[in-house]
Parts: C-alpha cells; sequence; structure tokens
C-alpha cells in the first residue's frame, strides 16, 4: 500500500512539473497555440462582432482533430478564453507525463527507469509546435492502453472500448492510430499477429467514423526531399532549446533501447508498438489529411515507447540519474518560455492600442536551418482574440480548416520570411501589406526597408509595428 502511494505520488508531482514552462509563461510560446486561439475566439464570437464578420467564416465540422475545441467551450464559459487556453496548454503536458508514468506502472508495476526517460518526449516538437488536438489525444491513447493492459480478462473491456476509441479518434485521428499499434503490439506479444488482428476489433468503428467525416481532405503527400526529411525527423527527434542536448538525450533513448534488446530486457508488450511506430516514421506521408509532419511526430512516440519497454530494476542513484535530462531540457524550456512570453506581453500593450477591427500583416523572419525555432511564428494571431484583427496567420485554408477567409485574404504561411540569421530582412514590397492597415514585424534584426510610407508606432527589443500608409491615425 505504501509502495502503491508512493508511485501515485511520484505521477502526480512529475506530472506537474513537467507543466512548468506553461505555468511560468503567461503567453504560452507553442508555435501555433496563437493561430488555434484566434480560431476559437472567432468560433465563440463570430456572431456578435462585425469585424469578424467582415472577414471570416466559421464552419463547424465533426472531424478527428476536436480534441481542445471541445474543451474549449465549457472553459472559455467559466473562465475566459484566454486563461481557458492556458489551462489546456497547461493538460496537454501534465496528461503527457501522467500518461507514459501510468503506463510504465501497469506494466512493470512501479515507475522505474523506462517511465522518467520516456518524459523527455513529453516537450516533443509536435507539443512545441502547438498540436495541442494531437497532444491531448495522445495523452487520452496511453492511457487507455494502460487500462486495456490492467483489464485484461474483464468481460466489460471490449465494450468499454467501443466508447473509448471515438473518443481517442475525436481527439485526433493520428492518436486513435496510436492507440490502435499500441493495443496490436501488447496482443501481438501475448497471443500472436493474426490473432492480435482480431483481438483489437473494439478500435475499428472510429474507420467508419473517418470515412463519413471525410478525413482525407487536404491531400496526401510525401514532399520534396523525401530522404533528407526521413533522416532529419530522427535527428531532430526532440528539437527544443540546444542542439547539443537534444542530440544526446536521442542517442541515450536510443541507446537504453539497445541494451536492453542486446541483454533480452525488453518487454514485447510494448516493444513490439515502438518498432512499428518508427517503421511508420519512415513509410508514412509527411502531409496527411490536410496535417503536416504526420510522419514526424511519431518518431518520439517510438522513442518513448522504445524506453518504456526496458525492464530494469536499478537502483535509486539510477533513477535519479534517469531523470536528469528530463530536468535539463525541460529548465531549458522553462527559460526560453519565460523570455518569450515577456516578449509577447510587451507586443500586446501596444496591439491593445489599436484600433478595433484593424487589418495587420504580420512578419516575423525565420532561418529554417536554426536549430531553435522560438515560439512566436503566429504570435500576429493574439491580435484577432484582443483586438477582432484580421492577421495573415490564420489556419484558414478552404476545405481543411473549419475557419475561412471571406475577404480572400492571406493565410498561414505567410507570415513567414524566411531569411539566415543575422540578415535584415526587405520588407518594402511584403505582399501581406498590400491593403493591410498596420506592419507588425518580429526578429532579431531590423528589417533594412518597409513599405513607403510606413511610419512606427511602437517598437521593442526583436519587435515593430508600423502604420501603413493609407490608414488614418489610431482612434
Amino acid at each position: 500500500m505504501i509502495a502503491e502511494r508512493r508511485a501515485s505520488l511520484a505521477i502526480a508531482v512529475l506530472s506537474l512539473l513537467a507543466a512548468l514552462p506553461a505555468l511560468v509563461a503567461t503567453y504560452p510560446q507553442m508555435a501555433d497555440y496563437p493561430a488555434h486561439l484566434a480560431r476559437w475566439h472567432v468560433m465563440l464570437n463570430l456572431d456578435a462582432s462585425a469585424h469578424l464578420q467582415r472577414h471570416y467564416g466559421f464552419t463547424w465540422q465533426w472531424i478527428p482533430n476536436l480534441g481542445a475545441d471541445l474543451m474549449v467551450w465549457p472553459l472559455a464559459k467559466l473562465f475566459g478564453l484566454e486563461a481557458a487556453g492556458r489551462v489546456i496548454a497547461v493538460l496537454v503536458p501534465v496528461l503527457l507525463a501522467a500518461s507514459l508514468l501510468t503506463v510504465d506502472r501497469v506494466l512493470h508495476k512501479r515507475v522505474g527507469i523506462g517511465g522518467l526517460l520516456a518524459l523527455v518526449t513529453v516537450w516533443s516538437p509536435s507539443v512545441l509546435m502547438g498540436f495541442v488536438n494531437w497532444g491531448l489525444g495522445l495523452a487520452l491513447a496511453f492511457f487507455a492502453f494502460a487500462g486495456w493492459v490492467a483489464f485484461e480478462g474483464r468481460r466489460w473491456r471490449p465494450h468499454a472500448f467501443l466508447v473509448i476509441a471515438p473518443l481517442v479518434w475525436l481527439c485526433h485521428l493520428s492518436a486513435w492510430g496510436v492507440l490502435g499499434v499500441l493495443v496490436f503490439g501488447h496482443e501481438w506479444q501475448r497471443r500472436g499477429f493474426l490473432a492480435a488482428i482480431a483481438r483489437t476489433w473494439p478500435l475499428w468503428p472510429p474507420a467508419l467514423l473517418t470515412l463519413l467525416a471525410g478525413s482525407g481532405k487536404g491531400g496526401t503527400s510525401w514532399g520534396d526531399g523525401v530522404l533528407v526529411d526521413k533522416v532529419s525527423n530522427w535527428i531532430m527527434a526532440l528539437r527544443d532549446q540546444s542542439a547539443q542536448l537534444d542530440l544526446l538525450t536521442v542517442v541515450l533513448l536510443v541507446g537504453v533501447a539497445a541494451i536492453a534488446w542486446r541483454q533480452g530486457r525488453v518487454d514485447g508488450r510494448i516493444g513490439r508498438a515502438a518498432l512499428i511506430f518508427a517503421a511508420l516514421s519512415l513509410v508514412m506521408p509527411r502531409h496527411l489529411g490536410g496535417g503536416d509532419f504526420a510522419d514526424y511526430r511519431l518518431v518520439p512516440v517510438a522513442l518513448a515507447c522504445a524506453v518504456l519497454a526496458a525492464r530494469w530494476n536499478v537502483p535509486r542513484w539510477v533513477l535519479a540519474a534517469a531523470a536528469v535530462p528530463f530536468v535539463l531540457r525541460l529548465a531549458l524550456t522553462t527559460t526560453a518560455w519565460f523570455a518569450g512570453s515577456a516578449q509577447t506581453a510587451q507586443m500586446m500593450a501596444a496591439v491593445d492600442q489599436l484600433p478595433r477591427g484593424s487589418v495587420i500583416a504580420g512578419a516575423r523572419a525565420e532561418d529554417p536551418f536554426a536549430w531553435s525555432q522560438g515560439g512566436s511564428s503566429h504570435v500576429f494571431a493574439l491580435a484577432t482574440v484582443r483586438r477582432d484583427a484580421v492577421t495573415n496567420s490564420d489556419f484558414a485554408v478552404p476545405g481543411v480548416h473549419a475557419l475561412t477567409r471571406i475577404d480572400g485574404g492571406p493565410v498561414d504561411p505567410s507570415q513567414r520570411v524566411l531569411i539566415a540569421t543575422g540578415k535584415s530582412p526587405d520588407l518594402s514590397a511584403f505582399a501581406p501589406a498590400r491593403g493591410a492597415d498596420y506592419l507588425w514585424y518580429v526578429g532579431t534584426t531590423p528589417p533594412s526597408a518597409l513599405p513607403p510610407g510606413a511610419q512606427g508606432v511602437a517598437s521593442g527589443t526583436g519587435w515593430r509595428i508600423a502604420r501603413l500608409a493609407k490608414v488614418t491615425p489610431s482612434r
């Protein structure tokens, strides 16, 4: 009983610790987060805002990518939209960490070296990019898998998963796929390949839902340079703040999994799933159903499963050492988020002074070859939340997203200005600025030129806002 309580306390403490970046940052630094927040703002306020109605349309769709979208409705009613967004940003790492540790506990009757090492995948690139529906769905998939293992032999288990599987699917289509692989790998180890296929039948109904929802919209493609992409997906599997630490962490996880395999200390109930995820990351397309990085997001899942499969009873000092990569990476992420949030707060103080309903052209200088990408690529979308403004960083691709630009204006990724680090971008002919009221620039180096007639209204370290020539002064 005491051991059970200690394990539960460890899971609770480590899960809360995993959310430290989102807890200290007033403005979560997930790259896509502001665009999600803007979409939710339009979803909730379109009928009440003439400014939004001039530019946006919103068509509700029952698609397998609604985890956070459904949660935000009641949360926004209770706390307001921005606070609701922060709650979701905190829940994603908390639930991901708790789900990984719960799987470790169910499989091995304790929280061990595998669970502690798997924690480094909580802040994977897909979560840092702000794939919140995917993050919530992935956590639910791991929790569901833990339940599948824990309740083996119970007659009611298949019937329960007839409900659980569609819930995972509703959060995110790929998360439902992860659950299927986890369950299949477990049953393959226990009963053989063919029997495993039949045993997964309670997870099949969402396949029909997928067809009915038309989730193939958006197309499928492997992109350009497939081989380079596949290799870089593994090299940058845990890309965050420090290339050296991120690469060493990947090497550590692969090394632990390899040593466990050589010593015959692999739990095949999840080890088989790790191999399947690794294989899928190599053969899946990059773009699937309108989503990006479908293959990339599976690499951290494969790594997490690989170390969770390691069956080692180790001294406490080894357990403590296993937590060091998680703590180091968490400290760097938290520091970066704190600084990024402070910069966002400065920018929002200026944005709050702009006329409501403004048309804003966002320009963010990005070096595509820089290791750390930061979290400001969609920061401009926060102007929609605060001022009912329209920006060019929306996720509003017709036929793919519920949000649309009915005015035909520019959308993501038109805000990206690709340029080498240290170079000054020339924004004198920046296309999204045509017809806009303001230009909002974010970048470490000031632009070499602005559109003719632009006049600065606010600036700070790494950003500036300029009134474009056709605009009358702020009211």
